[in-house]
């Protein structure tokens, strides 16, 4: 069994040898092949153009960023307080939208082309502008939290790009809002101011009524001769007060019936007699003249700063040179083996012919 063994073993080293001896004798083909797929590893290293990335983090606004949007909202207004959650959804929609992709397309991608590049399928150009700039969340572990790409041969372009890009979408998505925001405080105060015109129009009507009321009242008392109130006594003058309205109105007598008319009658405005105009007036002074400054609302935070990339991330020039190698010479292997069996085949072909 063991000499069975060692002779075994003996084989299998004699079979090993008796490769290396094969590819050793042609090793000119190992050449021949490993060198030309090794030069073209070489040359696409050398003559492909580095592409770099640069990567932009974006995150909600902080509360205070946004405060500006909040004047003029909140309890007894109509209008709930935006929470920065709120911004930053209309943020997120504008920095995917087709709308805002197309127009960096048209302004930042078309002009770094030449005239011939131009020139090719829109539809072709706008699918290489669209794998060399991405937007994603940056980890389901934080959905709020996005991370703008940009794959581009310059550097400083790929970073320009995010921080443009960024910028953009946010522009959009301001004018959005404070276009909502404005409307909706316009709509406020239009129906304040509709309001207040409503209770100056009643409280002239009031006074109408009441005017024609004490003159009805006065033709009672000038038809009785009541030109005073009657003497009533202490016990029963404040019930007898209370009630001088309405049926009762021309016991006040005609003097001070005159009077109460008189007075009606040059009464040049009503709005002291009507009860909180000078609140909502206060109110819509204030929604009139609130102006909302687009410079101290924020759509979005940066997290981090944007670099200008140093070092590209294709092509891979050291494993694309090793897998070079790797493949060069593994073929060339198999090219000398089968090389140097197809010689010893035609030797012992040979041989048996003679």
């Amino acid at each position: 069994m063991r000499n069975e063994r060692e002779r075994l073993s003996g084989s299998d080293e004699i079979d090993l040898i008796e490769l290396v001896q094969g590819v050793w004798r042609q090793k000119l083909w190992v050449g021949l092949v490993a060198v030309p797929i090794i030069a073209l590893g070489l040359a696409y290293v050398v003559l492909v153009a580095p592409v770099y990335e640069a990567k932009l983090y974006i995150q909600p606004p902080s509360q205070s960023e946004i405060a500006q949007l909040n004047y003029g909202r909140g309890e007894g207004t109509g209008l709930a307080p935006l929470s920065a959650k709120d911004v930053y959804s209309i943020y997120l929609k504008a920095l995917q939208s087709e709308a805002v992709r197309d127009k960096f397309f048209r302004s930042a991608f078309l002009p770094t082309l030449t005239g011939a590049e131009r020139s090719e399928s829109r539809d072709a150009l706008y699918a290489q502008f669209n794998g060399m700039l991405k937007v994603a969340q940056a980890g389901k572990d934080t959905p709020d939290r996005y991370v703008l790409t940009a794959n581009i041969e310059d550097p400083r372009l790929a970073a320009t790009w995010v921080s443009s890009y960024a910028e953009m979408a946010a522009e959009r998505a301001k004018n959005e809002l404070l276009s909502g925001t404005r409307s909706d405080i316009s709509i406020m105060a239009d129906n304040l101011d509709q309001q207040i015109r409503a209770s100056r129009a009643s409280a002239a009507n009031k006074r109408t009524d009441q005017i024609a009321q004490l003159k009805e009242a006065l033709r009672v008392a000038s038809s009785i001769g009541l030109e005073k109130p009657p003497i009533i006594a202490e016990t029963l003058s404040n019930e007898v007060s209370a009630g001088m309205n309405g049926s009762l109105t021309y016991m006040r007598g005609t003097k001070a019936l005159q009077g109460e008319i008189a007075n009606l009658e040059s009464r040049t405005s009503d709005d002291p007699f009507i009860p909180n105009l000078r609140e909502r007036q206060e109110k819509l002074n204030f929604l009139r003249s609130l102006k909302i400054d687009p410079s101290l609302v924020a759509m979005y935070q940066q997290d981090g700063a944007v670099s200008q990339p140093d070092e590209p991330i294709k092509p891979r020039k050291a494993l694309i040179i090793l897998l070079s190698v790797l493949v060069g010479v593994g073929l060339g292997v198999l090219a000398a083996l089968g090389r140097d069996l197809w010689e010893k085949r035609k030797a012992t072909s040979g041989r048996e012919l003679l």
